[in-house]
């Protein structure tokens, strides 16, 4: 990655980490059958889950509190009651906001989740954060087609080498992939990737995340035939490549997303947020780097989200990368 300093008329460099993001607060949380089918990472509820919702909305706003305390700007959508939306805390795959000022809408492979586009969370997005829209990426009409792409769960982005990653599955179609990549100027790596049992995983940033000096992939996950291209591509971004095992993705360790921020003793900075139950699951040498390639590590316990969504942190957050 180059560190020149740009000269005139010479594009800004490209920023690997958005300062503000997108959360839509639940209104009704919980286990959704539907997307359980390819999420294996969801676990059914059990006797005491009756207040799902509720803990839901304590661990969001724990998380949402914890960010604006980190500097960053965070703006909270309120989901709307009616039809009821169990995965609408997870706004980053049908939207996304780049700092070229494109919006992009994406197809969703779930009829239950489709109602989560809505205009008014789009809108209050970009009153919050000052993004100014230059143009509108609208994909959604593959899901007409049976065809699917969900935003950065599906894609996994180097925005610096303008590199897009995903895992092939029911909800990433390798064809959609090319399409997002040649209209936004990226370079498409597509792999396969598995868990344990061999069950495609729903979502690429369940087992990958690439930050500004550094990047975690669950490598144990990816098909033999893939894991060396990928790999390859990852380490030529003069990034610190941390590789981990299954253990550490059905902890969430490869759901993490770094932040840019401010602080007033370190100027511009960059915080990493992960879950508790990742952080936990991570040897000490592993967090270490993780750590030593960032300025703060920020871990929010999320146990009813992970237990119940299958997702984590970075599910839910919406990056909002302000136009220049």
């Amino acid at each position: 990655m180059s560190s020149a300093t740009p000269g005139p008329g010479t594009p800004p460099p490209r920023e690997q980490c958005a300062d503000a993001v997108l959360m839509v607060r639940p209104h009704a949380f919980g286990f959704n059958a539907e997307t359980a089918q390819s999420n294996s990472f969801q676990r059914a509820p059990e006797s005491g889950d009756g207040g799902a919702t509720e803990a839901a909305r304590t661990e969001f706003d724990a998380l949402a509190r914890a960010l604006t305390g980190e500097g960053v700007a965070v703006c909270v959508a309120e989901d709307s009651p009616v039809p009821k939306k169990p995965d609408a805390l997870f706004p980053n795959n049908w939207l996304s906001f780049h700092g070229d000022g494109t919006v992009v809408l994406y197809p969703m492979t779930h009829a239950n989740r489709r109602a989560e586009r809505r205009q008014e969370i789009i809108e209050q997005a970009i009153s919050h954060s000052g993004f100014r829209v230059r143009h509108l990426l609208d994909l959604s009409w593959h899901e007409g087609e049976g065809r699917y792409l969900e935003g950065t769960g599906s894609l996994v982005l180097d925005h610096v080498e303008r590199v897009a990653y995903a895992c092939t599955s029911a909800r990433t179609h390798p064809e959609l992939v090319a399409e997002w990549a040649q209209e936004m100027g990226y370079e498409p790596v597509v792999f396969a990737a598995a868990n344990r049992a061999g069950m495609p995983l729903y979502h690429t940033n369940v087992c990958m995340w690439v930050g500004a000096r550094a990047a975690l992939v669950g490598s144990e996950a990816i098909a033999a035939a893939d894991r060396p291209r990928v790999l390859e591509r990852l380490r030529a971004s003069g990034r610190d490549v941390i590789e981990v095992g299954h253990d550490a993705i059905d902890s969430f360790a490869g759901n993490m997303l770094e932040l840019s921020t401010w602080d007033e003793a370190l100027g511009d900075a960059r915080v990493l947020v992960m879950s508790e139950s990742a952080r936990k699951c991570l040897p000490k040498d592993t967090f270490a780097r993780l750590s030593g390639a960032t300025d703060t590590v920020l871990a929010v316990p999320l146990p009813t989200i992970e237990r119940l969504g299958g997702g984590s942190v970075r599910c839910m957050l919406a990056e909002v990368f302000r136009a220049p």
